[in-house]
């Protein structure tokens, strides 16, 4: 489950040497900057590594293997459905007052700044408990409604045509579909692709992703989900030193849809995160659900086409590649070229170097921002000489002094274990 992450970068023109001083040392406080946010931004991209499977009876079902069951993930093809799914997500981040979620924002926030950008607001599930609503006909139509105060988001994707409306602001964004990528929910044509998993479905896909011989994987009995009968499917790393204590998926017996997603942390308590349905029908969708004509007076952004530059980053290697685009060191890193990856399985952690000089300080970050960041990490020593480790339930990020950068779903003293080995 390691991370990637890949750059690509050129600068061009001519400058004196002072004027290309000058901008290496912009660049290299900004990869300083970017870094701790980008943590929280990568941690927010990995929800789907996180629930906590509530149980509400246990069905008398037919005896199924993990294989099978998997097997019954992969062969699930529900195309039409509506519900009402609820997501709660603690990945321990600093009460600040809300200022979080503006962190959370600005690590993927697109440059025209629209509230209704799908990248920026949906990072808010990245914290704390929200109800949406979902329906799906089809590859070429979806809905996702984030249900707020007094207020709700939407995301409509109907055909080449995709909307966010925030009620709150009365901002629209609109972008279009990448209709050749022949990706993205069912098949045939893409759909715009959430920057934050959302669904227990799409949770599930991320998580299994990590499956090979570094992980267990069991048949954990029988659960009721949103009134449907379901397996448990139960996904433990065997490696210790990850931060990934479980990931338990209810699996609905009769499609095989994930009905209900929960990670828990390595070091126990509440789940990272827990989605499910809490209501769910595989009723065709009324056509109606899946219009949307911009309210008056609404303000209007139209974005790139989705897929090919859409705004902020899901946390994927080529989106945090964007955020780290023009830093000093990145050069030639094209695809996964230029990253290191530590280890294997659930204990992996990917390697970078910013080119920058470790955590800023003092006036040099600009009166308290130093430290104010600082407080947020632990400082830490050893062969590779010291650093600072910042901190969630799940990801945790290595930043050396001298800009080298160790991340994944590891502990800290993973983490420093890897930096000493690679000395």
């Amino acid at each position: 489950m390691a991370p990637k992450a890949s750059d690509d970068t050129t600068t061009g023109g001519e400058s004196t040497g002072a004027e290309a001083d000058d901008l290496r040392l912009g660049r290299r406080k900004a990869a300083r900057y970017i870094v701790p946010v980008t943590v929280i931004g990568v941690a927010a991209a990995t929800i789907g590594l996180v629930p906590a499977l509530a149980d509400s009876g246990d069905p008398d079902l037919p005896k199924i293997t993990a294989q099978q069951l998997l097997d019954k993930i992969a062969a699930s093809d529900v195309q039409q459905l509506s519900g009402t799914v609820k997501i709660s997500t603690d990945l321990g981040l600093p009460d600040l007052g809300g200022l979080e979620s503006g962190l959370l924002s600005g690590a993927t926030q697109g440059g025209d700044g629209s509230s209704a950008d799908p990248s920026t607001k949906l990072t808010e599930l990245a914290a704390g408990t929200h109800t949406l609503r979902v329906a799906a006909d089809g590859p070429d139509r979806q809905k996702l409604s984030l249900l707020e105060n007094a207020a709700e988001y939407s995301v409509i994707h109907n055909g080449k045509d995709v909307w966010g409306y925030d009620s709150a602001s009365n901002e629209v964004y609109h972008s279009t579909a990448d209709e050749s990528s022949g990706e993205g929910a069912g098949k045939g044509s893409g759909k715009a692709e959430n920057p934050v998993p959302t669904t227990p479905k799409e949770l599930t896909e991320d998580a299994l992703k990590a499956v090979d011989d570094t992980t267990s994987v069991t048949v954990d009995g029988t659960v009721q989900v949103a009134g449907r009968d379901a397996y448990k499917l139960l996904v433990k790393p065997k490696q210790s030193g990850s931060t990934v204590g479980a990931i338990s998926v209810a699996v609905d017996a009769k499609t095989g849809l994930p009905l209900k997603f929960t990670l828990t942390p390595a070091s126990g308590g509440a789940a990272v995160v827990d989605a499910g349905f809490t209501q769910v029908s595989f009723a065709k969708p009324a056509a109606s659900t899946f219009d949307f004509t911009a309210p008056k007076g609404a303000k209007v952004t139209e974005g790139d086409e989705v897929g090919e530059s859409a705004p902020g980053h899901s946390g994927k290697s080529d989106d945090l590649a964007k955020d780290l685009e023009g830093v000093e060191g990145a050069d030639g890193l094209d695809g996964l070229d230029g990253l290191n990856v530590l280890g294997e399985g659930w204990t992996s952690v990917a390697v970078f170097d910013t080119g920058g000089e470790g955590m800023p300080s003092g006036a040099e970050a600009g009166g308290d921002l130093g430290g104010f960041l600082g407080s947020f990490g632990d400082k830490v020593t050893g062969k590779f000489g010291s650093g600072t480790v910042f901190s969630t339930r799940l990801i945790n990020a290595l930043m050396t002094d001298d800009g080298k950068v160790y991340v994944g779903a590891v502990t800290k003293d993973t983490l420093v274990k890897a930096a000493n080995a690679a000395k």
